[in-house]
């Protein structure tokens, strides 16, 4: 693990930035068990290479999910939360939901490492497998409400599998949603520049969004929001940050070159059928 080569590996990248973050602007984003899992990082370089900018942009991803996330179990109460691809994620310790039941699904040696870092609590089940061939699909209760979460997966794969996979999900739940981060064609560049920063040339990105709604309408969702990265982050640690950030953070808003989409997927009617 001293070098990061291979998807699998990105997960060390989200999980430096909730942790520069956590101890920079704590006001904004704090992610006490992030904190706690720094010693795990096998590459301390990551910091070190990583701009102001990229770290407060994975870390607003992060920020607006829980806010999201947050709506629809109030929303809901009971209902299933389930990140897809969730590698490191913290999110089940920040949120501190109970009404909710959370998932958390990855490849197995992902699975197997999170087991032995964070293990699993009373209201949350880990599965290893494939987030595209559905196995995990037979674990979860999905006459429930469902929420999914891809926080920084959907970019590595091509369009036409991102469409796929909703159309897969339509097939298998009766009521629900899905939020995940894109960032449009420019964004992709810009992106694919930072990752190789990073060093883990083996990661490249490829699927974005210019058009969200035009997106929802090729995948038969409805499009519940459409959400920019940095309203917040622009107001609270504010001038704290570099100038060269605040520049990008208004410039990446104003022309959505990062996005988070929340779209329902379908959802059960009082007829008994699916929209």
């Amino acid at each position: 693990m001293s070098k990061l080569q291979g998807v699998s590996d990105t997960l060390f990248i989200p999980l430096a930035a909730r942790i520069v973050v956590s101890k920079k602007f704590p006001e904004y984003f704090f992610d006490e068990k992030a904190l706690s899992l720094e010693k795990y990082i096998p590459d301390k370089s990551i910091q070190k290479k990583s701009s102001e900018y990229s770290l407060m942009a994975s870390v607003a991803r992060y920020y607006n999910l829980d806010l999201m996330v947050r709506a629809f179990i109030k929303k809901n109460n009971k209902s299933n939360i389930v990140y897809l691809g969730a590698g490191l994620e913290t999110a089940y310790y920040r949120l501190n939901e109970q009404a909710a039941l959370f998932y958390e699904i990855d490849l197995p040696d992902v699975i197997a490492a999170r087991h032995t870092i964070l293990g699993e609590q009373a209201n949350e089940r880990l599965i290893a497998g494939d987030i595209f061939d559905m196995e995990w699909t037979k674990q979860i209760d999905t006459s429930m409400p469902t929420l999914l979460v891809a926080s920084g997966v959907f970019q590595y794969y091509k369009e036409d599998t991102i469409i796929q996979c909703i159309n897969d999900v339509k097939k298998r739940f009766s009521n629900v949603e899905l939020i995940f981060d894109a960032t449009n064609e420019t964004g992709i560049k810009y992106t694919n520049k930072y990752v190789k920063k990073t060093g883990n040339t083996g990661a490249f990105m490829y699927f974005y969004v210019n058009d969200s709604m035009e997106f929802s309408k090729k995948t038969g969702t409805e499009l519940i929001e459409e959400r920019v990265f940095f309203t917040d982050a622009r107001k609270m640690p504010a001038k704290r940050l570099g100038l060269y950030t605040r520049i990008a953070m208004k410039v990446v808003d104003d022309k959505k070159r990062a996005i988070l989409l929340h779209l329902r997927i379908n959802e059960f009617k009082s007829n008994g059928h699916c929209a």
